[in-house]
C-alpha cells in the first residue's frame, strides 16, 4: 500500500483503512468496509479519499458506538465540473472525528460539508483547505447541527483558500446548535503569504516559481486538528 501513501502525501498510522481513490471504493486497500459504524474497533478508523473526482460524489460517515475515534484524510483534484457533499454523523457518546479535506478546483467546484452531533460529549472537527487555479469557481458551503440535550460537544468546521487573484470563492459557514456544547466554531478564510514569508524563501535561494510552490505546498500541509 506504500504507493498510494507516497503518491498522495498521505500521513498514515496503526489504524482500519477504508481507502477510496477516484470516488471508488477499494477492496484491496482496506481493512473494514464501509462508513457506518456499528460496532467498536480496538483501533482507530482511518477513511482515506483521494484522487480526481467529476459529476456529484458523496461520502457518507455514520459512528453510532461510543468511545470510538475517526479520521478522514481526503486530497481531491477536478479538471471538470464535480460536486462533493460530506455528511457526518456522531451519535456515539465519547466518540470523535477528525478531517482534513484538500481540494485542488481547476474547474467548476461544489463542496457542502454537513455534520451532526446526536449525542453528548461528542467531537467533529473538519478543516477544509482549498488551492483554487484561474478562472475557477468554488462554492463551499458548511453546516453543524447540535441536536437537543447533545451537551458538552466539540464542533468546529474551518475553511481557507489559497486562490488566484482570478479565481471566484463562496464560503457559507453556519451552524445550528440546540444545546450548550463545549465548543463550537466554524471560520472561512482567504490564505495571503505575506512578505517576510516571501523575502525568506528567496534569501534561501528560491526565486519565482520556486517561492510560489513552496507556498502552496506550506499552505497545504498546515494542519492542526492531528
Amino acid at each position: 500500500m506504500s504507493y498510494l501513501w507516497n503518491e498522495f502525501n498521505i500521513k498514515t498510522f496503526d489504524a482500519e483503512t477504508v481507502v477510496y481513490r477516484d470516488g471508488v471504493f477499494c477492496p484491496e486497500l482496506s481493512t473494514i468496509v464501509g462508513t457506518d459504524f456499528r460496532e467498536k474497533y480496538d483501533r482507530p478508523i482511518h477513511i482515506i479519499y483521494v484522487g480526481n473526482i467529476s459529476g456529484n460524489c458523496r461520502l457518507d460517515l455514520n459512528i453510532f458506538v461510543e468511545n470510538q475515534p475517526v479520521f478522514l484524510s481526503a486530497r481531491i483534484k477536478n479538471k471538470k465540473p464535480a460536486f462533493f457533499n460530506i455528511f457526518i454523523k456522531n451519535a456515539g457518546k465519547n466518540s470523535e472525528f477528525r478531517g482534513h479535506v484538500m481540494i485542488h478546483n481547476e474547474n467548476n467546484l461544489g463542496f457542502e460539508c454537513r455534520a451532526i452531533h446526536a449525542a453528548e460529549n461528542t467531537t467533529v472537527l473538519v478543516d477544509t483547505k482549498l488551492v483554487a487555479e484561474r478562472n475557477s469557481i468554488s462554492k463551499l458551503s458548511g453546516i453543524a447541527e447540535i441536536e437537543k440535550n447533545c451537551v458538552d460537544v466539540n464542533s468546529n468546521i474551518a475553511f481557507s483558500a489559497l486562490a488566484d487573484k482570478n479565481a471566484r470563492i463562496e464560503f457559507m459557514p453556519a451552524q445550528r446548535i440546540c444545546a450548550v456544547p463545549a465548543s463550537a466554531d466554524h471560520s472561512a478564510s482567504i490564505y495571503h503569504p505575506t512578505a517576510p514569508q516571501i523575502e525568506y524563501l528567496r534569501g534561501a535561494g528560491l526565486a519565482g516559481n520556486e517561492v510560489n510552490d513552496a507556498l502552496r505546498e506550506a499552505f497545504m500541509n498546515d494542519f492542526s486538528l492531528f
